[in-house]
């Protein structure tokens, strides 16, 4: 089984074995295959089912072309990894290797762009990449997928859009609509789903009008969808009677757009004005909403915010609508071809603007409880609910951006999200948005001076140290002309982060001292301060002050614990753990390691995860296994590279590698000990994190084949 990012559970599909077949059997051959149709006539599922089964077959099979199009046959390049990168609610180009940084698992904190830390991931790998929805990116898309195929040679990509990429080398897969048999099979399979039972009294009407809707599988769903309401004869009396009035579209519009806006349109005529109305104003959501957004962002005139519910009940029994079930609890979504066609009527309504602003208000509302929410015990809620809403996140930012008079927004908004930026691994992302809002005039103070602590902060995670203190050094000059005392305690918290890293403790220590004192005097209590009282606690453990830092940390843990916040407990433990492993109790340093590790795993920490683990290493050699530690150690390696923190050359976050390296060669000898090492970085991350936590000699024993 190949590792893959694909749904759990694709749509069902039916159908279309010729096209699977081929599709199959062109990326045996080709490196990039690219499906083109019309929007509805089936690319995105085409191409997850092919992708699905190839991630789901032995990693050195890949169907050759014969047979039923389910799997067989010998690769002539086969692949380790299925990756889905959706690209359809992108809308900044700039943000491209973000989302195939995000399909592909890769957390990087350093400032190298995301393009290079791309092809270093890919040029090693055999993967298949299936891009999905790049259409109205094609230019930048086309240019990426370009430079990664150059440069990764195990890379395969999979396109799925409306248009062909254009790249040498390239083979393109034209779509075309269901057969008439496939079309009945389909219908007939999604009328079963929308009412149980059913069986066509007559078969011709259910031919006739798979021929009307030629054959487009969305057309044929969307009147699926009504058959609950209108029955078959129905359905076939609504189309007669409209099909005509509602095929005029743009003067030479090819007629398969045609014939999908037909069915589109047929549709939305059959809908209430309730239900159309709604339907242009859920046109605003670039990604998944919940019922909440919906109440908020769309009731108003015409539509009361007690009928929203039910009106949505009736979008989502007609296919308009789809419910999903998420980490982050149950979603709604529409397809983009729907979308777009309710964005068009908002449009004509003259409502758009002022939809578009609820939405980002609503998005600015959910940031900040996010943001308190994550001081507490609903904080992996809040990552998955961010993740969901990041499609919208970004629209609302986009729009702040644009607007003028609104940079205050923008800035209050990528500030706001800190906990996302630094607590999920989003730095690169984070660090987009940061830059862009605080280069732009803005009167609201407050928000600038949040969004310039925010940037260094993201800043310094990421090893640029001069940009960190261009920010800072502006946030506390700026600070102290307003007379912000708040933010002024966070520049000077910062700055002592900064000071940490590049390794100036007793700077650090004071800078971190001086904060901390700053913000019981103003009543400030969260995850933040909380990790600038670790972040003194780790001054003061590289200082030698081995009691001073342990009671600062319990008091950290205390707090942690009384509250349920995991995030910053998390970097509590290290440093326990670390003064546990310097006074030789190795049981008790590797007990608070693996908590460690499980919460910064959880959380995409690669920071914290990457110094829990060079240090269970160390604990791992002091107990007297240096072939295990030198495993450890070799899976740190690939973190380190993504975090960067070693490019800072801090000889004091440094010193467990050194000194396990060190304490291993000298055990194994230089040959031994880099094979272990090795073994250790050709583990993926989630191999690498499940060895980690496999236990500490006693398990090892256990796990020991027989003499």
């Amino acid at each position: 089984m190949r590792r893959s990012n694909l749904p759990a559970e694709l749509n069902r599909f039916v159908g279309r074995e010729g096209e699977l077949d081929e599709l199959r059997r062109l990326l045996a051959e080709f490196r990039l295959v690219t499906v083109v149709g019309v929007g509805g006539v089936g690319k995105s599922r085409l191409a997850l089912r092919v992708a699905a089964t190839v991630a789901g077959e032995p990693a050195d099979v890949v169907a050759d072309g014969r047979g039923d199009g389910r799997g067989g046959g010998v690769a002539k390049r086969s692949c380790d990894e299925v990756r889905l990168a959706g690209l359809a609610t992108l809308r900044d180009a700039g943000l491209l290797e973000h989302a195939l940084m995000e399909a592909l698992g890769l957390t990087d904190h350093t400032r190298r762009p995301p393009r290079e830390v791309l092809v270093e991931h890919l040029a090693e790998r055999r993967l298949l990449l299936v891009l999905d929805g790049f259409e109205h990116l094609v230019e930048g898309c086309a240019a990426l997928v370009r430079e990664l195929l150059c440069r990764a040679p195990g890379l395969t990509v999979l396109a799925a859009g409306r248009r062909p990429l254009r790249i040498d080398g390239e083979a393109v897969l034209p779509l075309a609509p269901m057969s008439d048999a496939d079309a009945v099979r389909l219908f007939l399979d999604r009328a079963a789903a929308a009412v149980p039972g059913f069986r066509a009294a007559d078969p011709g009407a259910v031919r006739e009008l798979c021929r009307r809707l030629d054959g487009i599988p969305l057309a044929l769903e969307l009147a699926a969808g009504r058959l609950p309401a209108l029955g078959l004869e129905g359905l076939l009396h609504r189309l007669d009677d409209r099909f005509r009035l509602l095929t005029c579209g743009a003067r030479g519009e090819l007629a398969r757009h045609r014939t999908l806006r037909t069915a589109i349109g047929w549709s939305h005529e059959l809908c209430t004005p309730e239900e159309r109305l709604l339907w242009a104003r859920l046109s605003v959501f670039a990604g998944p909403f919940d019922l909440d957004a919906v109440e908020y962002v769309c009731a108003g005139p015409q539509l009361p915010a007690e009928r929203v519910l039910d009106v949505l009940g009736e979008l989502l029994a007609q296919s308009v609508v789809v419910r999903e079930d998420t980490a982050a609890g149950v979603r709604y979504r529409m397809l983009d071809t729907v979308r777009a066609y309710g964005a068009e009527w908002l449009a004509a309504l003259g409502d758009e603007e002022r939809l578009r602003r609820r939405h980002r208000d609503w998005y600015l509302g959910l940031a900040a409880w996010c943001e308190l929410d994550w001081f507490g015990p609903r904080q992996a809620e809040v990552a998955a609910c961010t993740d969901s809403a990041l499609p919208d996140l970004r629209a609302a930012l986009e729009l702040c951006l644009e607007e003028p008079g609104e940079a205050h927004l923008a800035q209050h908004l990528a500030g706001t999200l800190w906990f996302y930026w630094v607590g999920c691994g989003r730095l690169a992302e984070g660090r987009h948005w940061l830059d862009r809002a605080v280069a732009l005039e803005s009167r609201h103070g407050e928000a600038r001076l949040k969004a310039l602590w925010v940037l260094g902060y993201v800043a310094i995670l990421q090893g640029d140290n001069t940009a960190a203190m261009a920010a800072l050094y502006t946030c506390e000059a700026d600070a102290a002309r307003s007379g912000s005392a708040l933010a002024a305690a966070y520049a000077t918290h910062r700055m002592g982060c900064l000071a940490l890293v590049s390794d100036d403790m007793p700077h650090a220590a004071e800078l971190l001292g001086r904060a901390q004192d700053a913000y019981r005097a103003l009543g400030e209590l969260n995850s933040q301060v909380l990790m600038g009282q670790v972040e003194l606690a780790m001054a003061k453990v590289f200082l030698g002050d081995l009691d001073g830092a342990v009671a600062l940390c319990r008091e950290v843990r205390e707090v942690c614990e009384e509250r349920g916040e995991r995030w910053t407990r998390a970097y509590a433990l290290y440093v326990l753990a670390y003064a546990a492993w310097t006074r030789g109790e190795h049981g008790e340093a590797r007990g608070l390691l693996g908590e460690c590790i499980t919460i910064d795993h959880a959380f995409h920490d690669l920071v914290g995860l990457v110094l829990a683990m060079e240090l269970l290493a160390l604990v791992t050699a002091s107990e007297g296994d240096p072939a295990e530690a030198a495993v450890l150690q070799g899976a740190a390696a690939p973190m380190w590279e993504a975090v960067g923190l070693p490019l800072f050359g801090s000889g004091y976050f440094g010193a467990p590698r050194a000194l396990c390296e060190q304490r291993a060669t000298e055990l194994l000898g230089a040959e031994r000990y880099r094979g272990y090492e090795a073994e250790g970085r050709a583990l993926p991350l989630e191999a690498a994190v499940a060895r980690a936590l496999a236990g500490g000699p006693e398990a090892r024993a256990r796990s020991a084949p027989p003499a």
